[in-house]
């Protein structure tokens, strides 16, 4: 039987689409070590080896500009238009050097996150093209107004001629697809015990007392890490290397370490709206505190999805940046809904994927 070869391409925006993608790569790789997995993203190679143990070829493409941000939450949408009119003007170069990897490589299946010229070498390599995501970047740009309707249109009719959308929690309606399966939850599991990490890290606050600062790849600009000085006996994780040198703060400058490592540990999460932490974080059953962000059309699905699923604050910009971090002392907002959330996405998309694959493929 021969090899089976999967070839994952990642969207360039930020680092949360490639930790869920790397989290479902290494579910596909355990079912089938014999996998020859492929994951196409400008990501660091050891973002991708912080989830995926065994072997896979890294190749550093990127087929779409996501938003350019200077901060997790500052954009720039007039260089995001100008990357985009220059993607679609350079398209069928781009789908010409990816058809041709993709047919020396032997690719049998392309699972995409969501980059949306994917569609289009895919159908030119003759190959299927799935996606998996939460929402389609034509939603994102959509929102933006009048400007952006022309490239949202182009990109919709790319996201049309995906074959199977594996839709994860926390969605919007993603309409240019027509043929959508639900899934729950992806992400990554802790890699050590609770014990192990107090005594690697040196945390000896009380669970409630210990509390997650993650703010994505690209950091927050102006945390304000003062108000930290006002709880001397509770103890904050940040991978933030420019926060500053105070004696609460754990800063945490090994690669091998991710957040979700520290989430059980933690009697909260403080974060932007990002899925990929939302869901690490709800699979887990730690709570959330996030920031609101109506500037990013995404925003008000997750944080509903966390409304609904997960114990949580939601704050706005000021009670974050200007006020005085009471909110960690106030108690926690109930799930609204009773029942949980399913949280097999990384499983059911790997047994999908490996019943085309190996079966069908």
């Amino acid at each position: 039987m021969k090899r089976p070869i999967l070839y994952i391409a990642i969207t360039n925006h930020g680092f949360g689409h490639a930790t869920r993608c790397a989290a479902v790569a290494a579910t596909i790789q355990k079912l089938c070590p014999d996998i020859l997995l492929i994951i196409v993203s400008t990501a660091p190679r050891w973002l991708l080896e912080s989830y995926i143990e065994g072997d896979f070829i890294h190749r550093p493409r990127g087929f779409d500009v996501g938003v350019v941000q200077k901060d997790s939450l500052a954009m720039d949408k007039a260089t995001t238009l100008e990357k985009l009119l220059e993607i679609k003007k350079n398209q069928n170069s781009i789908i010409a050097s990816e058809v041709n990897f993709i047919r020396q490589n032997r690719v049998q299946l392309i699972l995409a996150d969501i980059p949306f010229l994917a569609t289009k070498f895919a159908k030119a390599a003759g190959v299927p093209c799935w996606m998996m995501s939460n929402f389609g970047f034509d939603f994102i740009y959509r929102s933006w107004g009048e400007i952006f309707s022309e490239v949202a249109d182009w990109i919709s009719d790319c996201y049309g001629q995906c074959d199977r959308l594996f839709r994860l929690p926390f969605y919007e309606p993603m309409e240019a697809f027509s043929n959508i399966t639900d899934v729950g939850l992806t992400g990554g599991s802790p890699h050590y015990s609770d014990e192990q990490i107090r005594a690697i890290w040196g945390i000896t606050a009380p669970k409630e007392k210990t509390i997650l600062l993650t703010f994505g790849g690209l950091g927050l600009q102006q945390i304000p890490y003062k108000h930290l000085q006002k709880f001397p006996d509770w103890q904050f994780i940040t991978f933030d290397q420019s926060a500053p040198d105070l004696s609460n703060i754990i800063k945490i400058k090994d690669h091998k370490y991710r957040p979700v490592d520290f989430m059980p540990i933690c009697g909260r999460v403080v974060s932007k709206p990002g899925f990929s932490t939302f869901a690490e974080a709800t699979r887990l059953g730690v709570p959330i505190v996030s920031i609101t962000r109506d500037d990013f059309a995404e925003a008000a699905f997750l944080l509903a999805g966390i409304s609904q699923y997960n114990q949580h604050q939601i704050l706005t910009p000021s009670e974050f940046f200007d006020g005085n971090w009471d909110f960690l002392l106030q108690p926690l907002q109930q799930p609204l809904s009773s029942e949980p959330i399913a949280k097999d996405g990384n499983e059911a998309i790997a047994h999908e994927v490996l019943s085309f694959l190996v079966v069908d493929g």
